[in-house]
């Protein structure tokens, strides 16, 4: 293996230079803003973490894992999203406050990839964590803050599709009873959105005319509220029915926020962590064509941690939306260039003391000989202030 030369970076992760950083704080800014007023308060948590705790909880698969050992010989891993680390925030330093907490963050996020993937092995993500609320109330609040969000960030066209974990576990359940590996199989199918492979698993399953009708049917659940309808045709299992009840009301909710426009149901995701318990949804923009949003319900996962209360929530891939949405701020704003004599320098730097408290940005610099036509065409500043000679004049 050949020795890196001085100016290469490990694969996957990127410098961000200075208009692609103030667009990410931009963005980060609006979105955190955004936030806060729907009253969710800012969180930040290590970017290492024990790996036989949140290593484990986050349910990112073990080899996407940055594992290292700290001087004692433990494993830690850097942390692969913020779900999980919040999670054990919430079950400990957060265990007395009252429920529901509703906590939001912006953090850098780490996955180990293949080389020949092209994607990204630290990016960032901005979110919120909704815990200790088990109603469908809660599932339409995080949507609805998510449709905000991305428009915060930005985002002007863009659609939303929901579904439910529960009622795919209900369909398969009595479809392929106590075939655990075979409804696993059918999962990732679904998870990969390979709709082709899905069908030819289920032809090769074995099963009765009624069962193959219902999974093949699960394929044509998308649409809007009177989805839930048809999909009860297609299972009596209570849990399914519980799932597509939960939806509805849902649905009423996002009605009621005036977002359904923004919204359909599609019972066949099935959401891409494995704590996923109940409702989950993905955001797509019109510009790109995969998810800058993802989230879902996940009652389970504070267990782990020692405090069994349920919990909704999502993330933003801020990344993504840096990269493919169009810049909402347009031109950047310049600062403006104050260049001084040294007899004069005391005139100068007060007034980009008077620029910067006005909330402007200045620059200042002593002027050298033979410099002025270079400062006069510096396309880097709106404006050109000097202090040279008797009185100061703007350029």
């Amino acid at each position: 293996m050949s020795k890196p030369q001085g100016f290469e970076k490990p694969v996957g992760v990127r410098d961000y230079l200075p208009r692609a950083t103030r667009r990410l704080r931009r963005i980060e800014r609006s979105v955190l803003d955004c936030m806060a007023r729907w009253g969710y308060d800012p969180i930040k948590t290590p970017t290492m973490e024990y790996y036989d705790t949140v290593g484990i909880a986050s349910s990112t698969p073990d080899r996407k894992l940055y594992k290292l050992l700290n001087n004692r010989g433990q494993t830690l891993v850097l942390r692969s999203e913020m779900t999980a680390p919040i999670a054990r925030v919430a079950s400990s330093l957060l265990r007395e406050e009252s429920l529901p907490l509703r906590l939001s963050y912006h953090a850098n996020v780490f996955r180990a990839i293949e080389e020949e993937a092209g994607r990204e092995a630290e990016f960032f993500q901005t979110g919120v964590e909704l815990v200790g609320d088990r109603s469908p109330e809660a599932d339409a609040e995080v949507i609805a803050l998510a449709i905000a969000s991305l428009q915060a960030a930005g985002v002007k066209t863009f659609k939303f599709a929901m579904g439910h974990v529960g009622f795919l576990n209900g369909l398969f359940d009595e479809a392929l009873p106590n075939r655990a590996e075979d409804q696993q199989v059918l999962k990732e199918r679904l998870l990969r959105r390979d709709y082709v492979g899905f069908r030819e698993e289920a032809e090769s399953l074995g099963l009765g005319s009624k069962q193959q009708q219902e999974l093949e049917g699960l394929l044509r659940l998308r649409g809007g509220v009177e989805i839930c309808s048809q999909a009860a045709g297609l299972s009596s299992h209570e849990l399914a029915l519980e799932s597509l009840d939960h939806l509805r009301k849902v649905w009423e909710a996002l009605n009621d926020y005036g977002v359904s426009q923004h919204v359909l149901i599609d019972l066949t995701m099935i959401g891409d962590f494995s704590y996923y318990t109940g409702m989950v949804f993905e955001g797509y923009a019109a510009e790109l064509g995969f998810p800058v949003c993802s989230g879902g319900r996940y009652d389970n996962l504070l267990k782990q941690f020692g405090r069994d209360v349920p919990s909704t929530g999502f993330a933003l891939k801020t990344t993504r939306i840096l990269d493919g949405v169009d810049d909402p701020e347009g031109e950047e704003e310049r600062p403006v260039l104050i260049v001084y004599e040294p007899n004069r320098r005391a005139e100068a730097l007060a007034e980009a003391a008077r620029v910067r408290e006005e909330g402007g940005a200045a620059v200042t610099r002593l002027a050298e000989s033979g410099s002025k036509a270079d400062i006069a065409g510096n396309s880097r500043y709106s404006q050109v202030v000097s202090f040279i000679g008797e009185n100061a004049s703007a350029k």
